[in-house]
């Protein structure tokens, strides 16, 4: 009973114990929630900032995160909701109203947009973001002459602000006005000549005025700054479909459908085209997807039928006619090509009621057999469901210029991730590695010895990281109350190490690393040989340092530490691939691409199949300008599973690193 008592009361004093709830105070319990946000676990960050909120509901900090979170989970009431009450608690802070006014942006509520950015401007009048924001809202709202006004005080106030410009084009172009709109456009290009949506604005002026050749200027141009940007594939592909460029019009919806796959404008107007060349079988696909997308699509289904009928399906082409006379009796071309049909199937009785119907409408004209083809020189608008034109090319109602809103928080907390990013290191997990295409378990010493001590939950070496749900979360919660209750009844100093190295692992999966980091340094009090203990230790402050140096914090001295536990684990696990792999990637992240390179030629001597370390060398490679060898590293990595490896040798092919 002594002992076990003393070996508590050792566990207690070196590192608190307790369990989460008591042991956390909340500025914690935030730091936590912003790291879990940083790496997009956002359903975890809400849950570290609903105990914040819980234990000290006056601070508007905990409320303002969650609604961050909230936000990037596409929940824009919630995260309004939580802004205004974060506002209640502190109305002086300009990212609450700036946040609040994206929401109501999402949400179409402009005007409640405006007071929004006008509010926060009365604290950080020079803040060009929110000028900017208010002035699109103005737009959206059709305030145009207002939005005139204050796009004069932003071109006082920054001369060469070149998206002032291209604002001020797309008020023009609301109002009508393209003479305008060019001039404030060219401006746009005069001082930006690099930005892609003015070049894209200047197209839509172009294809407006049906000059299809002016308007294939303007998209080469924006397609090269925007390479993958869906719309200027299709709006090219419009103009090259007037000017008889028919296979170049091609590439460009099947480039425009590699980006997005699920754009009706591009599947429409491929199945038109590849109807025109006679590539029947694979337009029936397009019209396929389209119908996915919009099932009630009538003109879709009605040129569906016409293809089914070409290519044989009679049956099928019935059933898509009908539903299409269905919903327009009076569509006489389509009651003549479904007599034509039943009349192939000896159906001679419905064809001929078919037939008589039209006859009856149509006593002068006789229009059996005929077809007719793709006419690109007319252009119907997307929301236009005149069935008769089903063979007309589709293009949206409104062609307007795609202005951005300034957004810190735009798409994912990772924005700042790039394709160049390294594979991050490998750690231990309570879940198997993953992939795309596979998953594996990886094999090592260290971990298999452990292995054999546990008797419940096995540990895995993965260097993916899944978001939690609830359900997920709380059995990670729930796993480390039950470890810390046991941990502080344990008679055994060995047990007690084993359960710590456990939770660590648990906190970790629930990105909670400096309580991860506090237990595995209480591990490695007990056992400073322990390579897990170190390895693990190594790979959670890594995680903070990335977090704490996107928020301008110096971590220099933090990776010393990294490299330190790494380098002490390296000498006791000599032929660990994970080791070298991991200090690999510490070397590259700071820059030191030829030092790092050495380490993964290590590590993937020692476990050949390791495709991350050479989609990582190849990175280094790639940063030191040895192409050749950059390609045969991610080549490598691409037939090992990680085919994400061919977009990056395809990218680099033709763009030189910078």
């Amino acid at each position: 009973m002594k002992g076990r008592r003393l070996i508590s009361l050792l566990l207690f004093y070196l590192f608190t114990i307790l369990p989460l709830s008591a042991q956390f105070k909340t500025d914690r319990l935030i730091a936590i929630g912003r790291s879990a946000l940083y790496y997009e676990d956002y359903v975890l960050s809400i849950q570290y900032f609903n105990q914040a909120v819980t234990a000290k509901p006056y601070l508007y900090e905990p409320w303002f995160y969650r609604g961050i979170a909230k936000y990037y989970l596409d929940d824009y009431i919630g995260a309004e909701n939580d802004c205004s009450e974060a506002i209640k608690r502190n109305p002086y802070v300009t990212s609450l109203y700036e946040l609040r006014g994206l929401t109501r942006i999402q949400q179409e509520k402009y005007k409640d947009a405006i007071e929004d950015y006008s509010r926060a401007l009365k604290y950080d009048p020079e803040n060009r973001g929110l000028w900017h924001n208010r002035v699109l809202c103005r737009i959206h709202d059709k305030q145009y002459n207002e939005a005139l006004l204050e796009l004069d005080t932003i071109q006082r106030r920054w001369s060469h602000y070149a998206r002032a410009y291209s604002m001020r084009a797309d008020v023009y172009m609301q109002m009508e006005d393209t003479v305008q709109a060019l001039n404030a456009l060219d401006k746009s290009i005069e001082i930006d000549p690099y930005d892609g949506q003015s070049w894209a604005a200047r197209s839509i002026i172009f294809l407006s005025r049906e000059e299809w050749d002016s308007a294939v200027v303007q998209l080469d141009k924006a397609i090269h700054l925007m390479p993958r940007h869906a719309g200027c594939y299709i709006n090219r592909a419009l103009a090259r479909i007037h000017l008889n460029n028919l296979r170049g019009a091609m590439a460009d919806y099947d480039m425009a459908l590699d980006l997005e796959p699920n754009n009706f404008l591009g599947h429409y107007n491929r199945g038109l085209l590849r109807a025109q060349v006679g590539d029947d079988n694979r337009a029936i696909t397009d019209f396929d997807f389209v119908l996915k997308l919009e099932p009630d699509n009538m003109l879709a289904l009605f040129n569906r039928a016409v293809l089914l009928d070409k290519t044989g399906d009679l049956k099928g082409a019935i059933r898509d006619y009908t539903k299409v006379i269905d919903e327009f009796p009076n569509f006489w071309t389509g009651l003549e090509f479904r007599a034509a049909c039943y009349r192939k199937l000896g159906m001679n009785k419905k064809a001929e009621a078919d037939e008589f119907t039209v006859y009856k409408a149509r006593l002068y004209k006789h229009l059996y057999g005929t077809q007719p083809r793709m006419d690109p020189s007319q252009i119907r608008k997307r929301s236009d469901a005149d069935v008769e034109k089903y063979n007309q090319l589709v293009m949206e109602d409104n062609q307007e210029s795609e202005q951005e809103y300034e957004n810190e928080y735009r798409g994912h907390v990772q924005n700042r991730r790039v394709e160049m990013d390294f594979l991050p290191m490998f750690a231990l997990s309570y879940v198997p590695q993953q992939s795309d295409v596979n998953s594996r378990n990886t094999y090592d010493e260290q971990v298999e010895k452990m292995n054999a001590r546990l008797k419940n939950r096995q540990f895995y070496i993965s260097n993916t990281h899944n978001s939690l749900d609830d359900a997920q979360s709380a059995v990670y919660f729930q796993l480390i109350d039950t470890l810390s209750h046991t941990i502080e009844y344990t008679s055994s100093t060995v047990g007690a190490a084993n359960l710590l190295l456990q939770r660590a692992v648990a906190y970790s999966m629930l990105q909670n690393f400096e309580a991860a980091i506090e237990d595995l340094s209480t591990y490695l009090y007990i056992d400073s040989t322990s390579v897990l203990a170190l390895w693990q230790r190594a790979v959670c402050q890594m995680r903070i340092n990335r977090f704490q140096a996107s928020q301008g914090t110096n971590v220099q001295l933090q990776n010393a530490s990294v490299r330190g536990d790494l380098t002490h684990a390296l000498e006791l696990s000599p032929n660990s691939a994970w080791l070298l792999y991991n200090l690999g990637t510490l070397t590259a992240m700071q820059q030191d691409y030829a030092a790092a390179v050495n380490y993964f030629t290590a590590a993937i001597e020692h476990e050949p199949s390791l495709a991350e370390a050479y989609y990582n060398r190849g990175l280094c490679r790639l940063y030191m300008k040895q192409q050749q060898e950059a390609v045969l590293d991610l080549s490598k990595a691409g037939e090992l599973g990680l085919y994400h490896a061919y977009s990056l040798i395809k990218k680099n092919k033709r763009i030189a690193i910078e």
